[in-house]
């Protein structure tokens, strides 16, 4: 059977156009103790486990998002120029549901993949200290997608961020920091709804994003394949990795893909990989058949972790992880759900805006649960706002350009001989 999907309508409208501030957060470390936020070491445990993997301390680094198990990993160069995981963390809260944020206000976190530049870099957050993650991009531009200052920040609150505890985001700031001393002019952000196995895109198979995700799982695989950030162009209102142009040409968002190819050796390379996936991939269909995963809403997400906010400011918000909150249901079952949603969603439009009716039934479609108080400060503003408007820790710098900008040498070279 095949799904509808709807649109929803959402009581966020006159919601923060940012995210929402956080008074404190939960750390194990004593933060008044740190003097200096913005030049704080990273731990000697993390410096001894760069060495013994052969990084460098001002070597490049990747993150990557994994909205689903709630993850934040920090990837980063060894001496072969190969990337590898040196930290991992739970994010503390992030809004919305799985699937890219389409417009400001709709409280999604955003997909894809993000050029991060120092001016991405804000170390006078409210929120701690945070980083900027590009959205929009040329990608999310080209689509018509919109929203400000979407950010990976401490104070563990959300409002279409990426929300950390102080004391991990202390930790992210530093790896960053550290890798544009070294002379990394970009560091890429690659945001997944969840890790892309053959076993997730099936259970997942269902769902309205379904499309975008596959498109995604291209820069997915290439990743996997060859341990270093693709590199990421938009044409045709799509994303294209680690592709060359016969004749040297850029890329246009909106206009006609370029005559273009994949490296010889990294076509192999995916092939291979292709089939391992096509036969999971067809496992997976076996095992979950008549099945599909139901996503929870942000509010079922909050009452697996309603717990974890005793004893703290209301700001502080916890989300939990899809993983605790969803589960695996009949797919007819799953379509029921979403025609209920619709029902209501109807139900919602149908009534006069004002009436009782009308707002019980808009808050039960969007499945959102309001707990932040409304009168929360404003963000500060984007660390991509003139240097005018900020203070910085670094020397003024250029305005960063799109991830999709191709780099003067793209990290695909590796599969050359030379």
């Amino acid at each position: 059977m095949r799904i509808r999907h709807f649109a929803s309508i959402s009581l966020m409208a006159l919601a923060l156009a940012g995210c929402n501030d956080a008074l404190e957060s939960t750390t194990q470390v004593d933060l008044s103790k740190v003097k200096n936020k913005v030049e704080e070491p990273l731990p000697s445990r993390i410096l001894s486990e760069m060495s013994a993997k052969n990084m460098d301390r001002n070597s490049p680094i990747m993150i990557r998002i994994f909205k689903e198990e709630g993850a934040l990993e920090i990837w980063k160069a060894k001496t072969d120029n190969r990337f590898d995981k040196i930290a991992d963390y739970k994010i503390c809260a992030w809004s919305g549901r799985l699937g890219p944020k389409v417009k400001q206000g709709d409280r999604q976190a955003p997909e894809g993949f993000y050029n991060l530049s120092r001016a991405n870099l804000n170390p006078n957050s409210k929120y701690y200290l945070a980083i900027n993650t590009g959205f929009p991009n040329r990608y999310d531009a080209v689509n018509g997608r919109n929203g400000t200052d979407l950010m990976i920040h401490g104070a563990c609150s959300s409002s279409g961020c990426y929300s950390m505890t102080d004391e991990q985001v202390l930790q992210i700031y530093a790896f960053a920091r550290d890798a544009f001393k070294g002379g990394q002019t970009s560091v890429q952000l690659q945001a997944f709804p969840f890790r892309m196995t053959a076993e997730n895109m099936v259970k997942h198979r269902l769902n309205q994003n379904i499309e975008f995700w596959n498109m995604l799982k291209v820069g997915y695989d290439n990743f996997e394949v060859t341990k270093r950030p693709p590199d990421v162009n938009v044409c045709e209102k799509k994303y294209v990795f680690n592709q060359q142009t016969a004749d040297g040409g850029g890329f246009n968002p909106a206009g006609k893909c370029p005559a273009m190819s994949t490296p010889p050796a990294l076509t192999a390379a995916l092939a291979s990989y292709g089939k391992t996936y096509d036969l999971a991939y067809t496992r997976a269909l076996k095992e979950f058949d008549g099945m599909a995963w139901y996503d929870p809403t942000e509010a079922e997400r909050k009452a697996v972790v309603a717990k974890q906010r005793k004893g703290h400011d209301l700001a502080y918000a916890p989300t939990g992880t899809s993983l605790e909150a969803g589960r695996m249901v009949k797919v007819a079952d799953l379509e029921g759900m979403m025609a209920n949603k619709t029902a209501t969603t109807l139900a919602a439009n149908a009534a006069p805006a004002s009436t009782p009716a009308a707002v019980a039934a808009a808050v039960k479609s969007t499945d959102v649960a309001i707990a932040d108080p409304v009168n929360v400060p404003v963000p500060t503003p984007s660390p991509l706002a003139p240097q005018s408007q900020m203070a910085t820790a670094f020397a003024p710098v250029e305005q960063p350009e799109s991830i999709e900008v191709a780099s003067k040498k793209p990290f695909w070279k590796f599969w050359s001989k030379d």
